[in-house]
């Protein structure tokens, strides 16, 4: 495999096989990239789909096969000093990313009935600070003068409501505001800040009925699949892209809501 010049790729919230986190790692790592990513199980334990504990290590062993180097961490990014710490575990490990990518996110179900101080801070912690946080620190520390990457993962919160997701929806609105902002003060830096919106992606959480009622929604004709989104992010992250920043890209087949 011919490495894409020893790029180095950050990739957040990459716990279980099926998720959007393992198809980014795996399309990346095919495509030449060095791969290190964080993880964090006793979220996915909390949620209806689990985890088993083994998975990020099985993720690693298949994305060595591929030839790059892999490094992770398991690491609760609800913690303050947490960004600042991934970084320097990156660095320690493989080096100073090109590239960082935050897909990793809270989310429960909850509207204005019943959320609560507690739950929103949860959100906002994950969806908002650690991925801003991160993102600042990446940019203060970058010394290329072109080729930097952000991208991060968002809903599409404002193709439509999300009844049932008040403070999903509340958090991940804020990552489109920040991805605008945020690109044209980085621009400057030679770092491009892009959002991609997956749309309904089976990774796992849908049953067979939510399925049946999502298909005819997919004028292509089927379910988005985790690898979708993850080509999506290969183009936006390679030099090809260097003239888009500042987007939300829907890359979610078309889906009608």
């Amino acid at each position: 495999m011919t490495l894409i010049k020893e790029k180095i790729v950050l990739i957040t919230g990459a716990s279980r096989l099926k998720g959007i986190g393992a198809a980014i790692c795996r399309e990346l790592a095919e495509a030449g990239y060095h791969i290190f990513f964080t993880y964090w199980t006793d979220y996915d334990k909390e949620m209806p789909w689990s985890i088993e504990n083994n998975e990020p290590m099985k993720l690693k062993e298949e994305l060595l096969q591929r030839g790059v180097k892999v490094a992770c961490k398991e690491l609760d990014l609800s913690n303050s000093d947490a960004p600042e710490q991934l970084l320097h575990s990156v660095v320690e490990q493989l080096g100073f990313p090109d590239i960082l990518i935050n897909n990793a996110v809270y989310s429960t179900n909850n509207d204005y009935s019943n959320l609560t101080a507690a739950e929103l801070d949860k959100h906002y912690n994950v969806n908002v600070r650690a991925t801003t946080l991160l993102s600042i620190q990446f940019a203060k520390k970058f010394t290329k003068k072109s080729g930097g990457r952000i991208v991060n993962l968002t809903s599409g919160q404002f193709q439509g409501p999300m009844p049932g997701e008040l403070a999903y929806a509340t958090t991940k609105g804020a990552v489109d505001a920040l991805t605008i902002t945020l690109s044209a003060e980085l621009a400057p830096l030679g770092i491009t800040v892009n959002a991609v919106n997956p749309g309904p992606t089976d990774t796992g959480w849908m049953t067979e009925a939510l399925k049946k009622d999502l298909l005819p929604l997919f004028p292509l004709g089927r379910i988005g699949e985790p690898k979708d989104v993850a080509k999506t992010i290969k183009f936006l992250v390679s030099d090809e892209a260097e003239w888009i920043t500042g987007q939300i890209i829907h890359s979610e087949g078309g889906f009608r809501r």
